[in-house]
């Protein structure tokens, strides 16, 4: 049973990935075809995120309701309405897409903690919690090699109703664990009644606090690598169409390998806050490196030194979500994991129209990653504020506990 609900929500996140990155692997098609440049089609992950913001407000209190696994069919079914949407050619269409998209994007994340905590041990929880992350640059691969490939042959919009076709076949292999998996559902939950009661669990604990902060920094960092990385080499460094995307799954493979590794090394460390420090820190080594990037490098090198700052950049999120059910009240996972990615899609949100306004302003997408390296930087100062809350915390207890 832990293996099947492990694989099934990996396979639900990597779904999502795919509906969230599949626009921009095709970014400069998707541009002709709706008449903006670029960078404008990369804010399309930002209106994915900001329905993920939504959603996560309630996955806690949704998910108790509801069950973990009818939370996820829910899930599958915004995520491929929204590729659906996203199939006409207009503006105001694409965004509503991709808002309802996200919508769906932000169930995913509650509802998998529940069903891991419960039916995976604790001492693995690390390693566990990574491999499930690993769908995010899972389905990064599959949009990097599938998509530019699908609106060559067959046109984007034909490859954007395969995904919600797909969303369908996943609805209904969810049925059939359906009722073991959502046996400690109570219906009762006034899921709409306390919108912000993850976002208040997260915000009176300091250590939470502070490692949400962190997943906002570090979010904004890793879909702008994902989103750009096609308009990177397309517009900056002379690459071809399908050749970038290629370079794209390149990029996602080995945060998939990053996320599996960084999620043993926190296991094996018994620290996770350090293993995000070292994360941190050869994020930021590899934004430079990218930042000094020009035309004349050998296209070996450029996708090579991409994939090494993906296993960083991308590979945090299941140590993340792991020190997560590790910080938060026993019975508040679901509510601390939504309220702590709240704070993840904010990040999000706020970094794609920050990197597309700089590189507006600065002309090249490789001078922005001088700015994403302070980012990382920034993210190392908030680790280091946790684990001094964490501390005072554990402190407390331990008083609390020798008084009562």
């Amino acid at each position: 049973m832990p293996i099947v609900v492990l694989l099934s929500t990996t396979l639900v996140l990597a779904f999502s990935s795919l509906v969230a990155l599949f626009p921009a692997a095709i970014a400069p098609e998707l541009a002709r075809a709706l008449g903006v440049s670029s960078a404008t089609v990369g804010l399309q992950v930002s209106l994915i995120f900001a329905g993920a913001m939504l959603t996560s407000l309630v996955g806690g209190p949704l998910t108790r309701r509801l069950g973990p696994c009818r939370t996820s069919q829910l899930s599958l079914a915004l995520l491929g309405g929204g590729a659906a949407l996203l199939t006409i050619p207009a503006l105001p269409t694409f965004a509503l897409g991709s808002l309802v998209a996200g919508l769906g994007y932000g169930m995913t994340n509650p509802s998998a903690s529940v069903l891991l905590v419960r039916f995976t041990p604790h001492e693995r929880r690390g390693l566990i919690f990574s491999l499930k992350q690993s769908g995010v640059p899972l389905g990064g691969v599959i949009a990097g090699a599938s998509a530019p490939v699908l609106a060559l042959a067959v046109g984007w919009q034909a490859g954007l109703l395969l995904l919600s076709a797909i969303a369908l076949l996943g609805i209904a292999a969810l049925q059939w664990p359906r009722v073991h998996w959502d046996d400690q559902r109570d219906p009762r939950t006034p899921w709409l009644a306390t919108p912000f009661s993850g976002l208040a669990v997260v915000w009176r604990q300091r250590s939470l606090r502070y490692v949400a902060l962190l997943s906002l920094c570090f979010s904004a960092i890793q879909l702008s690598v994902s989103a750009f990385t096609v308009a990177l080499l397309v517009e900056d460094l002379g690459f071809g169409l399908v050749e970038a995307g290629l370079v794209m799954s390149g990029v996602q493979i080995s945060g998939v390998a990053g996320r599996i590794g960084w999620g043993w090394i926190g296991d094996r460390l018994g620290d996770r806050l350090t293993a995000l420090a070292i994360i941190a820190c050869t994020t930021a080594v590899g934004a430079l490196l990218v930042a000094g990037m020009t035309p004349a490098w050998p296209k070996w090198l450029v996708a090579g030194l991409l994939g090494l700052l993906s296993l960083s950049s991308l590979g945090w999120n299941g140590v993340f979500l792991a020190e997560i059910t590790h910080l938060a009240p026993p019975r508040r996972i679901a509510d601390a994991a939504g309220g702590c990615l709240v704070f993840t899609y904010g990040g999000v949100l706020l970094g794609l129209p920050t990197v597309t306004a700089l590189h507006g302003l600065l002309g090249h997408y490789t001078t922005v990653f001088v700015v994403l390296a302070g980012v990382s930087a920034l993210g190392l100062w908030l680790i280091r504020q946790a684990r001094k809350a964490k501390q005072g915390e554990a402190a407390t207890a331990a008083r609390a506990s020798e008084v009562s």
